[in-house]
Formats: structure tokens, sequence, C-alpha cells
């Protein structure tokens, strides 16, 4: 299963929820889906949406706290999905790596958005990244390996 893709339709869909707040959701979900004929990972797709919905106040915080000088109503609609994602696998998907979940973010905001969002969001989930207990420093992940 294409995970990226999922992501893809993962971000779509919270993109245009967030212009669109009463819209259908799984409708949204449904017509982004169809536009892919790859294989995609439904239920990876609907839990993420669901949770990022869910916990969308303490992602926006860890957001909001991680790039103080950028209010959240000032960072770029498309930037401000693909870091509410990539926060949500940071802090509350233990089954995706934060380093996979910052490289994607970083790579969807290549592909979509501005010309400075992949080091923006970079530079954003880096921070969430080491703020949060999964953050392992180099140092001592190196050290725990040594003795494998």
């Amino acid at each position: 299963m294409n995970r990226h893709l999922s992501r893809v339709i993962i971000m779509q869909t919270l993109y245009e929820w967030d212009f669109r707040a009463k819209a259908d959701l799984t409708e949204v979900k449904k017509r982004n889906i169809e536009n892919y004929h790859e294989e995609i990972d439904q239920a990876y797709i609907d839990q993420t949406i669901q949770q990022v919905i869910e916990k969308l106040k303490k992602i926006d915080e860890q957001i909001a706290k991680a790039a103080p000088e950028w209010p959240l109503e000032q960072i770029a609609s498309i930037d401000k999905t693909i870091l509410r994602i990539a926060v949500y696998e940071i802090l509350f998907n233990k089954d995706i790596p934060p380093k996979v979940a910052i490289n994607e973010a970083v790579e969807l905001g290549k592909t979509f958005g501005g010309e400075n969002s992949s080091k923006f969001i970079n530079g954003v989930l880096g921070t969430v990244y080491r703020q949060s207990p999964r953050y392992v420093p180099e140092e001592k992940k190196e050290a725990s390996h040594a003795g494998e």
C-alpha cells in the first residue's frame, strides 16, 4: 500500500475541510480517494483524518508553541494542513517513526506548498519532535546500539 499517496489524500481532505468546515467529510474523502487508482491504506486514512480533527486543539497548540513568530492564522493553509498531519503522527501515532513523519511532511511541502514551505515545515516539526517524549538525541541512540 502506498502510504505517501495516502498522506496526499489525507492532506487534500483536511485542506478542503479547513476551508469548508460544513462540508461532508466522508464525501470529500471519498472524492479524493476516487482521484487515484493506486492502492491506498484506507484504515490509515480514516484513522488519521479522524484523529487530526479530534486532537486539533492540542496539535495547533504544539504548532503555535514551535513557531511563536507565526500565528496559526498567518500560516498558509496548505502548510498548516501538512503540519497538522505530521504533528499528529509525531505526537500520537506510535506506528510512524517521527523522522518518517517529518520527511514525508517536507516532501508534501515541496510538492504542494510555496517556495519556503519545506524549510518552514522542517523547522517547525524539528522543534515539535525535539520537545516531544519520543525525541531520542543522536548520541543516546548510538550509545544504545553500541551494546547490540
